[in-house]
């Protein structure tokens, strides 16, 4: 199991990463980011990269796929909270998104 990262540890973490939140699921801490496009092929074409990305980490977000709207949401279940592998895998989808 990883360790959790402080909250003073995930907001330096996320200063270079501005697209991503700290938000809550069940009020543990995770990581939030919403991509907007023109369209739902577009936003559901991404969430399907960051699954293929998931599945070959062995470590799965939630994604939500909207018209429009992409949100991805990490934070690791075993460690009840944000570990580096979540801020990891957010910078991964940051390069997919780019």
């Amino acid at each position: 199991m990883s360790d959790v990262l402080t909250h003073e540890e995930l907001t330096s973490q996320l200063l270079s990463r501005p697209e991503w939140h700290i938000g809550t699921m069940e009020d543990i801490p995770c990581l939030c980011r919403t991509w907007t496009f023109a369209n739902f092929a577009d936003a559901f074409a991404l969430a399907g990269k960051i699954a293929e990305l998931a599945e070959n980490y062995d470590h799965h977000p939630q994604i939500n796929v909207a018209w429009g709207l992409l949100t991805v949401i990490w934070w690791s279940h075993d460690a009840g909270g944000v570990t580096q592998r979540d801020v990891d895998m957010a910078a991964l989808c940051d390069h997919l998104s780019n």
